[in-house]
């Protein structure tokens, strides 16, 4: 990734969207000018958590033995006021 930004004008930004898209995947940034003022900038969007399969969260949550108890139940819903 280049230290400089490329820059699109508007009409060819709207022509290759799916191509700027492709290297903003890729980690670029690029600008998006009109009349060769820069008026936006698109920059690739950084995940918080990756989660794309189930089990994502295999052996990295503790569930205590009673968790989805009756009791348990109770208290929760009683803590949002739920009560039966």
């Amino acid at each position: 990734m280049s230290a400089e930004a490329v820059h699109y004008n508007m009409h060819d930004a709207k022509t290759h969207l799916s191509r700027i898209i492709e290297r903003v995947e890729h980690g670029e940034e690029i600008i998006i000018d009109r009349a060769g003022t820069p008026v936006a900038k698109v920059v690739p969007l950084v995940r918080r958590v990756n989660r794309t399969a189930i089990g994502s969260l295999s052996g990295k949550l503790d569930l205590s033995d009673d968790w989805d108890s009756p009791a348990t139940n109770a208290e929760i819903a009683a803590e949002f006021g739920l009560g039966e």
